[in-house]
């Protein structure tokens, strides 16, 4: 183990990734109302704000669960297209 307090952790894609970032490229990927519809939560769908959507995510696990899930989807999706694409 290293020096650091915080275990290394190379095969997990959302290791060092904060929440805040994982909605702010899901809502420049999706923006808000097809992010909505991809998981079902109010606070995309009713004047929908980062700040608002953080607030909410942080303290219902199943919600955080659901977008972490659709961001490891939309990362291989973007891999997939990029190698698609290199040919």
């Amino acid at each position: 183990m290293n020096d650091n307090t915080t275990p290394q952790q190379p095969k997990n894609p959302l290791h060092g990734v904060t929440l805040e970032r994982m909605l702010t490229d899901l809502v420049a990927y999706y923006g808000w109302p097809a992010l909505g519809e991809a998981v079902n939560i109010r606070c995309f769908h009713v004047d929908p704000s980062i700040a608002s959507s953080l607030k909410f995510l942080r303290r219902t696990p199943w919600a955080r669960q659901q977008v972490e899930s659709l961001y490891l989807f939309v990362l291989r999706e973007v891999a997939r297209r990029a190698r698609a694409e290199r040919g």
